[in-house]
Order: structure tokens, then C-alpha cells, then sequence
């Protein structure tokens, strides 16, 4: 990497290179004095590559200062250092970093570039005026001002860094502005905004060419203009480039375009960058809700927190992808991301496979949830963070809305809160004039928002759990654009938002498990999730999935009651005993003698047929939504669910009663591995009876072990109340099941992960080394 690093920035032969700066960190967690200065010797120090979370290879801590709203996990002071060479002169580079936790403040060669209290947005720095043969990077990161969140933040540098090299003469950080004020299936209009920057010391006559490559990369048009750029000064140059008969890219065919930018000075190329859009109309409309390429589409959204559970904050986006999948295959097209910026290769993965994401940027203003939370900056920084995130965020196709804050505790004082709400707006609109505004609302009826002028003030309003008044305020003033920004997950709601076309659709809290945000010891995660914070489907995700699923399902459960000292069933923990009734996936209950078992299940078919080891049970239909319930004398053996439309068989469903533990299972989404930290095999380990049926009260402890290379990153099994480290090689089961993450090394080869438990057959699972 070192070498290949010399070589690049000591020729002269190319316009811009994008490097990867996340290899070869040295790490101190830890104050550290002085370890900002160029003469410092960190040699001692670990050496880490970033994207690193350290806060979550840490203990649980009932003492912790981040409580349990920051999951009972460490925080704290940390330094990272990086030397690197430079040889090139007449170049202008910057480091680029997709997030930082929290408080950042780097160093070049000890001088300090700047601070950056906010943890969740990117930022960069320019390196030029103080490069030289050899260079030391610093960056201290602080999360000590504690509690500083309601939900677990990690800390450190969590997300990645680049660094970018440049001419003097190139398009500008995040320059590129791709929109489609024009669509349909005959042709779209591609309108392109590039803001090109000239630091060379002299005005500059440029050639300004955009060309527009479709989604199979062949050339679909280009446009080209004349710039001139004064020294010192910004220029923007405006272009339009009409595609016929154009690949939209929608939910169900996200289709992606690239536009490839380029300037020329003389003949002589200076700068190239490429930008992903993708061509599609997309609107909020009064009375048809969401609109996307002129077809009403309802959004079935989830609210998602930013942390991938045994991980951290530290997300490899495999991770990401597998539980986007999951939430896919529940009939999810929507994406909140809750309550704040995500890291960018999010962004891109929902482009590619068609989410839509509102966008949010804060939790709150000026008045706090949290002694030190971001209200401490928020007057100084708002403008500033939200004008880069959405600079940065404006060219995915999966952005349709940005929100500009989550139950924000101003808004009782409208004289405070609606000339903030302006100002915020304003800078949406500047940096980004076209997708809409919104806010999610805190009860609005309560702080008058809705007769005050506030709530107008946004282009979509967005309400929090109050539907009914969301929908009364459609009805009291004409025109109004209405969605709702955070349901629960009763059925009742999902109505409101499904028969009221004027309703643009809502977001579930929550769509994963997420650490942090728990009330009491030793719960260190928020359980309300479709998935759990491992990634294994829950039963509210199966009850969700039959309202909307467009694929023909059906999911059985047992529905036990419980009593609020004592869980329904040995071996389950159960965390909302007040509930009083509890899913259960399985046939295999504590009590298998004679009882009665109450069977509910969920389908989108017409009717479901019912049978017990091959006796049927009755047809029963299907009221809309609703599921349908059985009371049935338990008998060990087989129960199964068939859908039916039509008369005809749709799906099915299967629950077996299982015996004692006997092997372990190993599945992955993965057949091979790489040493690319954005690529990860998840290994789902579940322990079975002789049989293959998973033991759902089974809690045996499995050690995993390694041979070849390859490397255990994290475990989890989902237990919110499990204490367990997560950098570990073993875990016990929760529930039947565990879950392993694995990455490649540097050498090739095949790799095998066993998993071993007392009294259990080794389960193994066989990878190849991918490039």
C-alpha cells in the first residue's frame, strides 16, 4: 500500500486520484498529550484500520457515563495518527472523512485544520498549503461529554476516509448537481450543474463536457460547453442533456446512469469525475400521496438507527445488505434514516437496490433530549452540517425527502422554533431546490403547529404516531402533503395509512433492533424491531410482511399468555413480560402434555387450511388484514399452514416439534470470502434437534474456531439482555440460533468455520477466497 501510495502522488500523469486512506491508523484510546505534534512517537501505539468503532469491542458497564441510552458501552478520548508520503508539488489535496465520533479535531504536521463536533456528517479538509516529503496525520476523536445521545453512537473513526488529489484547476468537493425536471418513457431531460474551483493562480478558459452512460455503461449522450473561471474564484457552468427513451430507475427496477464530467484546458485533461443518478420523477402530491414515475406508490418504510449491532457503528455494508434483503423480502421499500445522516455507501446501496430514504439530519435544535447532546452546537453548526449533507446526499436516486428534525422540543415556542425551521429550510432548498422538506412533528396539536404556521412552513408534513391528526389536518386547509414520519405497529394505523390515498405512506419504529435507548439493567437494546439487531426475522416482521408483502405467505405462531413476574416459556427471555401475549415460531412449548395451544397465523392469501400431523384442522378465509387464530389440542409432531388463493395452493408453512440438541446448523449468505472490509459472509449457527428442527429454547454456548485464512470479526445472537462481548469466538445461543461474521486475510486460500458445543455434532461451513 505504502509503495503503491509513492508512486501515485510522485507522478504527475494523471487528473484526480481518489485514495483510500483507511489502512495503517496507530490507535490510543486514551488522552494522550502532545500527540498532535509531527515529533510525537506513537510507535507503540495499535496499529487499526478505519473504519474502526472502539467503543463497542468495550464491556457493558451498568455504571457507564453513556447509560443505557448509549447501551451501557465505553466513551472517551482517542487518537489516531497516520504518516504518509507526498511527492507531487502542483497539486491540490484533501482528506476526506465520511464521519467521525464525535468532537473530531485533525492535525496535518501539527498544524490544526479544524474542528467538527457533529459525529454523523462528512467533512474534509484541505492538506495542500502544509504537505511535504513526509507527513503525519492526526485526528482526536471525543466522546467523553456524556449522556450525549439517546441511542448508541460508537466512537471513533467509524466510517471511511480518502484522500483526493487533485489539479488546481477541478470540479469542486460535491460539485456535481444531476436532476430530471422532465421524465417520461419517451425522453427525460438530464439538467447538470458543475461548480468548478480554480485555485491555479490564473483564469482559466475550460471545456466543460458531461456524458451520460446508461445503466449497461454505453454512451447515451453529451453535452459540452466553454467556461471561464477566474483565479481564485468558483465558476458553475449549466448544461442539458435530453435521453430518449429512458431507463427509470423505480423500486422494483432501480436502473442507475453514471454522467462522467470532464474539464480540458488546452487540449489537456484536468479533471474527470464520474457522479450515479438515476432517471426517474418523483413527488408528493395532496391527494395521491407519493408519486414516483407518475404511478402512486405508498411507502412502507422502517426507521433505521445507524448502528449494525455486533459491529457497532462500524457498518461493513455486506452487513447492510443482508439486513436490507430481510426487510425487502417483508414487503420494506422505504428507508428513515433515523435520526441522522448515514454513512454514504448506504445511500448507494438503496440506490441500488431501490429503497426510497428520507434523509434526516437532527434529533434536536436548541433544546436538548441530552445534557450533552448537539443542541450545545446547534446554533453554530446547522447551516453548515445540513448544507453539506445534503450537497452530498442530492445526486441518490433513492433520496426523496430531506427532514430537517425528530420531535424537536423548540416547537412549543413558535417564536423560537419557526424562524429556525425557515432558516433550515432555505438552506435545503438552496443546496438542493429539488426534493421537498419535511419534519417529523411532535405533538403538533399540542404545540399548535398546525394553526401557528409552522407545519406550513415544510413542503410534506410529517406527524409522529398521531395519525388521526395528521389526517384532520389534510382535511382543515386544501392542499396540504401529508405522511407519516414514525408509526408503531398496530394494525389500526397501517389502515389509516392504507385507505387514505392522500396518505404518502409511514415509517415503523423500529425496523432493526438497536443497541442503546434501554431504561433499565441490563436490557442494552431497543426491541422493537421487523429484525432483530442480529438480523433473524421477528414475529411482528412475519405479521407485517402479510399486510405488505406482494408474495403469496404464511407464517404460525403459538400466541402464549404470560403473567408479568414469569416469561411464557423456559429458555425465551422475555423483556416485555407486560405484554402478556407472546409469539412464538415454534411447536415445541414448555408443556407437552395435554393442552390446548392458541394458533395464530398470518398470510396474504384468501384462506389458510390448518392440519396437525396431516389431520386438517378446517379452512378458515381471510379478513382483510387480520389474522386468523386456532385452539388447538397440542400433539407432538407436525403443524402446518397452506395458503390459498383461488383455490389454489399459494405457500405454506411448517412447524415441527423439535427434541433435544443434538447438532449445530451453519448457514451464510456468502460462499466465499475477501479480505475488503465491505465485504463480510454472515453466518447464521442455529442449534437442531437429530433431525434438523432448530431447539427454540436451546442456549448451549458455541465456540467457533478458524482454519485457514480468514478472521472471526464479531458474534451476536440478538439477546437484548446478553452482557456478552461481541469480539469474541464464542456465544451462547439465544433462542436456538447464533450469528458469526467472518472476513477474508490477505492470503488466498479456502477457509472453514467449525462450530463446537458440549453435546453437539460440529457444524462446519466451507468458504473460497474472492478477489
Amino acid at each position: 500500500m505504502l509503495a503503491l501510495l509513492v508512486a501515485i502522488l510522485s507522478s504527475s500523469a494523471f487528473a484526480r486520484e481518489i485514495l483510500p486512506f483507511d489502512d495503517g491508523w496507530q490507535f490510543h484510546q486514551g488522552d494522550a498529550a502532545g500527540a498532535e505534534n509531527e515529533s510525537f512517537d506513537g510507535s507503540g501505539w495499535q496499529t487499526v484500520a478505519v473504519p474502526h468503532d472502539w467503543s463497542i469491542a468495550g464491556k457493558f458497564d451498568k455504571s457507564a457515563p453513556t447509560t443505557g441510552s448509549g447501551g451501557w458501552l465505553p466513551s472517551g478520548v482517542a487518537w489516531y495518527r497516520k504518516e504518509f508520503p507526498f511527492g507531487e508539488k502542483d497539486k491540490r489535496v484533501w482528506i476526506e472523512f465520511d464521519g467521525v465520533m464525535a468532537n473530531a479535531e485533525v492535525w496535518i504536521n501539527g498544524h490544526s485544520l479544524g474542528k467538527r463536533p457533529n459525529g454523523y456528517v462528512s467533512f474534509r479538509h484541505d492538506l495542500t498549503p502544509h504537505l511535504k516529503a513526509k507527513n503525519v496525520l492526526v485526528v482526536k476523536a471525543d466522546t467523553t461529554p456524556q449522556p450525549a445521545s439517546r441511542w448508541y453512537t460508537g466512537a471513533g473513526i467509524y466510517r471511511h476516509v480518502r484522500m483526493v488529489v487533485a489539479d488546481p484547476v477541478h470540479v469542486a468537493p460535491w460539485g456535481v448537481f444531476v436532476s430530471t425536471p422532465q421524465v417520461d418513457t419517451a425522453k427525460a431531460t438530464v439538467k447538470i450543474e458543475t461548480k468548478v474551483a480554480n485555485t491555479s493562480g490564473a483564469e482559466t478558459k475550460l471545456t466543460l463536457r458531461s456524458t451520460v452512460l446508461g445503466p449497461d455503461g454505453k454512451e447515451l449522450a453529451t453535452a459540452s460547453s466553454d467556461l471561464v473561471v477566474a483565479e481564485g474564484k468558483d465558476g458553475t457552468g449549466t448544461q442539458q442533456i435530453v435521453v430518449p427513451n429512458p431507463k427509470l430507475w423505480g423500486i422494483d427496477e432501480p436502473r442507475l446512469h453514471r454522467l462522467v464530467t470532464t474539464l480540458t484546458s488546452d487540449g489537456k485533461e484536468l479533471d474527470k469525475v464520474t457522479t450515479t443518478f438515476g432517471i426517474r420523477s418523483a413527488e408528493f402530491t395532496t391527494d395521491r400521496g407519493f408519486v414516483l414515475n407518475g404511478k402512486q406508490v405508498k411507502m412502507k418504510g422502517v426507521c433505521l438507527h445507524h448502528d449494525g449491532g455486533a459491529v457497532g457503528a462500524a457498518v461493513p455494508l455486506a452487513v447492510w445488505e443482508r439486513r436490507l434483503k430481510k426487510l425487502r423480502e417483508l414487503g420494506v421499500n422505504s428507508i428513515r434514516t433515523a435520526h441522522n445522516p448515514p454513512a454514504p455507501e448506504f445511500l448507494d446501496l438503496c440506490d441500488r437496490m431501490g429503497f426510497l430514504v428520507m434523509d434526516e439530519f437532527f434529533d434536536c435544535w436548541t433544546k436538548g433530549k441530552n445534557k450533552q447532546d448537539y443542541h450545545r452546537f446547534f446554533k453554530e453548526w446547522s447551516h453548515t452540517d445540513l448544507r453539506d449533507g445534503v450537497l452530498r446526499d442530492r445526486n441518490h436516486p433513492s433520496v426523496i425527502l430531506y427532514s430537517v428534525g425528530n420531535e424537536i422540543h423548540d416547537t412549543p415556542k413558535p417564536d423560537i422554533a419557526i424562524p429556525i425551521l425557515k432558516g433550515l429550510v432555505e438552506v435545503c432548498h438552496e443546496a438542493d431546490p429539488t426534493r421537498p422538506v419535511t419534519q417529523a412533528l411532535f405533538r403538533p396539536n399540542v404545540s399548535k403547529d398546525f394553526t401557528n404556521g409552522l407545519a406550513d412552513l415544510l413542503d410534506v408534513i410529517g406527524v409522529n404516531y398521531r395519525d388521526g391528526e395528521l389526517l384532520q389536518a389534510w382535511k382543515d386547509k386544501p392542499g396540504r402533503k401529508i405522511f407519516g414520519s414514525e408509526q408503531g405497529h398496530d394494525r389500526s394505523t397501517w389502515f389509516d395509512c392504507r385507505d387514505n390515498p392522500q396518505h404518502a405512506g409511514q415509517f415503523l419504529w423500529v425496523g432493526i433492533d438497536y443497541l442503546g435507548e434501554a431504561r433499565s439493567w441490563p436490557v442494552t437494546t431497543f426491541n422493537a424491531g421487523l429484525l432483530d439487531r442480529a438480523g433473524f426475522v421477528q414475529p411482528r416482521g412475519v405479521e407485517r410482511q402479510s399486510w405488505w408483502s406482494e408474495k403469496p405467505m404464511v407464517g404460525t405462531f403459538r400466541r402464549v399468555a404470560t403473567t408479568e413476574e414469569t416469561p411464557a416459556d423456559p429458555g425465551y427471555e422475555a423483556v416485555e413480560w407486560k405484554r402478556r401475549q407472546v409469539l412464538f415460531p415454534d411447536w415445541t412449548p414448555a408443556n407437552q402434555g395435554a393442552h390446548e395451544e392458541n394458533v395464530e397465523v398470518y398470510t396474504n392469501a384468501s384462506e389458510v387450511e390448518l392440519f396437525l400431523n396431516d389431520k386438517s384442522l378446517g379452512k378458515k378465509p381471510v379478513r382483510k388484514d387480520f389474522a386468523l387464530n386456532w385452539k388447538v389440542p397440542f400433539e407432538a409432531g407436525t403443524l402446518k399452514a397452506v395458503a390459498f388463493n383461488d383455490g389454489k395452493e399459494v405457500a405454506s408453512n411448517n412447524l415441527r416439534t423439535a427434541g433435544k440438541p443434538a447438532k449445530l446448523l451453519l448457514k451464510s449468505d456468502q460462499s466465499g470470502l475477501s479480505r475488503t472490509w465491505d465485504r463480510m459472509a454472515s453466518v447464521e449457527v442455529f442449534v437442531t434437534d437429530a433431525n434438523g428442527v432448530v431447539v427454540p429454547t436451546a442456549s448451549n454456548k458455541i465456540a467457533f474456531s478458524i482454519e485457514g485464512p480468514g478472521k472471526i470479526v464479531a458474534v451476536d445472537n440478538g439477546s437484548v439482555v446478553s452482557l456478552e462481548p461481541f469480539q469474541a469466538s464464542e456465544r451462547e445461543a439465544f433462542q436456538g440460533r447464533a450469528l458469526v461474521l467472518l472476513r477474508g486475510a490477505e492470503e488466498q486460500g479456502k477457509v472453514v468455520l467449525k462450530a463446537r458445543g458440549e453435546g453437539l455434532e460440529t457444524g462446519e461451513l466451507v468458504f473460497q477466497w474472492k478477489q
